[in-house]
């Protein structure tokens, strides 16, 4: 079937994550994306470790691949008579490089007035920051993020995985498709830019409104959840477990399921904000009940009183549970220098579109379908050579 982005042409010129994990939302969903690196005399290096390693496939299936030397006055040309024919222009540089190479959104937009050109950077395209590089544990720290997570006391602790770069890209992604729609009503094309530190800012959430609103500053509370108990982590006596039973409804099914009717009525759990007060003694009683009990069997107590609850995995045991491997998160792609592999589906599921076992390619090599596109686009087999020879390509 015909995917919902299909009509759509994306120039990709991102590097590291969060540009990549943007445009990866449009590749998954059909787009035409092209990632244009420079040719591999400009030295860089490919911070994923390479270009089959699991990160760089994950981060780059289903683009196609070309080189282009935007420091040329012939690399630029081409890539301006590539912007004439695309929808779409992606971009993560540090401020002043789009400027200097001649790639920003004024520079674009008088080849094609209804481009989408879409920036992630840093700290945001104004601000005394702006000229700032900017990596994803940095903007934990200065987000606030890390305050609020860890162990109370331990100090700041980052969160495991590249969080801001990854909702940067969730959120530049959407931004994107929102600038589609309004082109699609108006003709108009749009600049749609966010920051990683914009995007963690709103990734906080409750805990962000709660200083903006009333002036609290949240602190570290480990594994507990900040204003709910309990709610919190579990031992078993054979692992860990999440547990939820915080509202007065589910307190009391858990209590009664575990046959400790008593401490639903006690004084000073019978209700919510008692609870909240009384959280350590609380968690302790709780976890003198649950460490009497194994995992399995306490996941099944708990979800069956109405109380969420699941065990604690490493990266293993949650690709290999079987209500995961229910909902076909891998997906299958192959290249004939490592044969098949499974990568990271994305997590949109669409009635029209039944999930599919296999990406339609995996990620390129460097350069790998420049002569392709320009093919496509109609230079001759001796324009592309000329290119070459001049250094454009």
């Amino acid at each position: 079937m015909t995917l919902p982005l299909s009509d759509y042409t994306v120039l990709d010129l991102t590097i590291a994550r969060a540009g990549p994990a943007a445009v990866r939302l449009l590749a998954d969903w059909g787009a035409n994306v092209i990632r244009i690196e420079p040719p591999p005399d400009a030295g860089l290096t490919d911070f994923t470790g390479g270009r089959l390693s699991p990160d760089s496939q994950n981060l780059h299936r289903n683009k196609r691949g070309m080189t282009i030397n935007l420091k040329s006055v012939g690399g630029l040309e081409l890539f301006m008579k590539l912007v004439a024919k695309a929808d779409v222009v992606v971009e993560n540089f540090r401020k002043d490089v789009k400027y200097r190479l001649g790639v920003d959104y004024d520079s674009v937009k008088k080849v094609n007035p209804a481009i989408v050109y879409a920036s992630i950077s840093g700290f945001g395209q104004e601000g005394p920051y702006s000229e700032r590089p900017g990596v994803d544990q940095v903007v934990q720290g200065m987000s606030g993020l890390m305050s609020i997570t860890g162990q109370p006391g331990e100090g700041p602790m980052r969160v495991g995985i590249a969080i801001s770069d990854t909702t940067a890209g969730m959120f530049l992604g959407q931004g994107i498709l929102m600038a589609l729609l309004h082109r699609e009503k108006t003709g108009e094309g749009s600049w749609v830019h966010t920051s990683l530190l914009e995007s963690m800012l709103s990734k906080l959430d409750f805990q962000g409104a709660r200083y903006t609103m009333a002036g609290v500053v949240p602190g570290q509370e480990g594994n507990n959840h900040p204003t709910n108990s309990p709610m919190g982590v579990f031992h078993t006596s054979d692992g860990m477990v999440n547990l939820a039973a915080s509202t007065n409804k589910m307190f009391g099914a858990f209590a009664a399921a575990v046959g400790q009717p008593d401490l639903a009525v006690n004084e000073k759990f019978r209700n919510a904000r008692g609870r909240v007060e009384n959280r350590h003694e609380l968690w302790q009683l709780v976890n003198d009940i649950t460490q009497g009990m194994s995992t399995t069997e306490l996941v099944a107590l708990a979800n069956d009183a109405g109380c969420p609850c699941g065990p604690i995995y490493d990266i293993e045991g949650a690709f290999e549970d079987e209500h995961v491997r229910s909902l076909k998160m891998r997906r299958t792609t192959s290249r004939e220098e490592i044969g098949e592999f499974d990568l990271v589906r994305s997590p949109i599921n669409m009635s029209t579109f039944p999930v599919d076992d296999h990406f339609e390619r995996p990620g390129p090599m460097l350069g790998e379908h420049t002569d392709e596109v320009l093919l496509e686009l109609g230079f001759s087999a001796e324009d592309i050579d000329r290119l070459r020879q001049a250094g454009a390509i």
